[in-house]
């Protein structure tokens, strides 16, 4: 991997939508150039995939949090059954190092919403729970 492919690897972080031949112009190769070095990005594992960047308050999901969850026992499997059924707010489910055991990033629509969420996780673990405010560029 070389300098060139570094940078389509930022450009295309920064739009992902980006036509081939923009890519090219924007890191000094053709267009076709520019898609073959994307390509073989991709065949090599580099490039998994892409995705989007949704605004999350404009589906609805006003509540932003960040739960680190606390298990005793080392049997995690009800815990993790119960996160797979709440798809619908949870965004990640990070198994960490540390004091907890995992990081759940989470979407709620309401504090209500969240507030059961609570409720219902605490049948399976402890958990300590972080609000966010604001985000910082």
């Amino acid at each position: 991997m070389d300098q060139t492919d570094k940078r389509i690897i930022e450009e295309l972080s920064r739009n992902s939508r980006i036509t081939m031949k923009e890519l090219g112009e924007r890191v000094h190769l053709t267009g076709p150039a520019a898609a073959a070095r994307v390509e073989r990005l991709e065949d090599n594992g580099v490039i998994e995939g892409y995705s989007i960047k949704v605004n999350q308050a404009k589906l609805g999901c006003y509540t932003y949090a960040f739960i680190n969850i606390y298990i005793e026992s080392t049997h995690h499997q009800p815990y993790l059954s119960f996160i797979q059924t709440k798809e619908g707010y949870v965004i990640n489910n990070y198994k960490i190092s540390g004091e907890s055991c995992y990081l759940l990033e989470c979407r709620f629509p309401s504090n209500e919403a969240l507030n059961q969420f609570l409720l219902d996780l605490n049948k399976y673990a402890n958990y300590k729970l972080s609000i966010v405010i604001d985000k910082l560029h």
